[in-house]
């Protein structure tokens, strides 16, 4: 049996009690499954270890540790793996990249939020609503990645009420008058706030959901940034993930996305965005395979734990299934749907 515990395997005392999901446990769930599905291991990090704050972040909410966020996780991968650790503290951040063989521990107490300024996120290419598109860079994003981590106590805040558009049929008349006050603009029926008039001008140019139809040049992209509002957690094309502890919420627009990925263990997590929030999904589910969804509670503003596979052509072309997947112990307490 192998016990994944950071205190035992760092020798190290930031993870206190912490103990991830055993083997063992994880081998439980096979006992009675109507088909066949290889069995997943946790992943297993190094012992190298760097806390955030040795490359100069400051945990007070108003200084930007982007850069030591980007400096921590590179040091780590050049060492051939291990942990970076994020202590106590509220640490103001724009997009971190994971690589491969690092596991991001949040001590007790500690809060990653990320900017409310959008010029920190670049345009790029990406995979929203089933469809191949653009959006902003997502605030954590793992491409072409094996065996990454986020894991601990702490909660992770994508600052998505700078930008999300609101429905007033959602609200009382006065939270929509005071949402009003903060700035922003109002379709043209006056039912729905945006936070610029880029977004509403995004808004406006989408025939299929959310994805616009109409840009052809990077500054024709940029007129609408606003409204490409990423999903908070993207992993892509990556095998052999554990999320496991952590609070995620507030995303701009879905909390958890993975993506052609395969080998994922979601567990004990607390996945939460406002009742309001557009397209505030807790976990999006594509093409991907070997998948354990454990012990873990959903509080949404949209569909809580959902299993996509690509859209229309692009989705037939793509021809990548989700399959193999175990839901167990999890609640879902505001959703647009439980299960979709």
């Amino acid at each position: 049996m192998l016990i994944f515990c950071l205190q035992g395997m760092l020798g190290l005392s930031f993870a206190g009690s912490y103990k991830s999901i055993s083997n063992k446990e994880i081998k439980a769930y096979y006992a009675k499954l109507p088909f066949e599905m290889p069995v997943l291991k946790v992943p297993v990090f190094k012992k190298y270890t760097v806390k955030i704050t040795d490359f100069g972040a400051i945990g007070d909410g108003i200084a930007l540790n982007t850069q030591a966020f980007e400096k921590a996780i590179s040091a780590v991968s050049k060492k051939g793996g291990g942990t970076v650790i994020v202590p106590e503290g509220l640490w103001l951040t724009g997009p971190i990249t994971l690589l491969s063989n690092t596991n991001l521990f949040l001590e007790k107490n500690s809060l990653i939020r990320f900017s409310a300024d959008f010029n920190l996120y670049p345009i790029v290419d990406a995979v929203f609503e089933g469809l191949n598109t653009k959006r902003c860079q997502s605030p954590i994003s793992a491409i072409n990645a094996e065996n990454v981590a986020i894991t601990g106590y702490g909660i992770i805040d994508g600052s998505g009420d700078a930008w999300r558009p609101v429905k007033k049929a959602k609200m009382t008349e006065t939270q929509f008058k005071d949402l009003i006050k903060k700035g922003g603009v109002l379709s043209a029926d006056k039912k729905t706030w945006f936070p610029s008039a880029a977004s509403l001008k995004g808004q406006g140019m989408c025939v299929d959901q959310n994805v616009p139809v109409g840009p052809a040049t990077d500054a024709e992209w940029m007129e609408i940034r606003d409204f490409l509002r990423p999903v908070m957690v993207n992993i892509v094309n990556s095998k052999n993930i554990l999320l496991e502890g952590i609070t995620f919420q507030n995303s701009p627009a879905w909390n958890l996305h993975q993506l052609m990925s395969e080998n994922i263990i979601f567990n004990k997590l607390t996945v939460r965005n406002p009742w309001y929030s557009q397209n505030g999904d807790g976990i999006d589910l594509e093409s991907c395979r070997n998948t354990l969804i454990l012990n873990s509670s959903f509080d949404v503003g949209d569909d809580a734990i959902c299993m996509k596979s690509g859209k229309n052509e692009e989705g037939r072309k793509r021809n990548m299934p989700t399959e193999n997947v175990i839901v167990d112990n999890c609640v879902v307490y505001h959703g647009h749907g439980g299960f979709v």
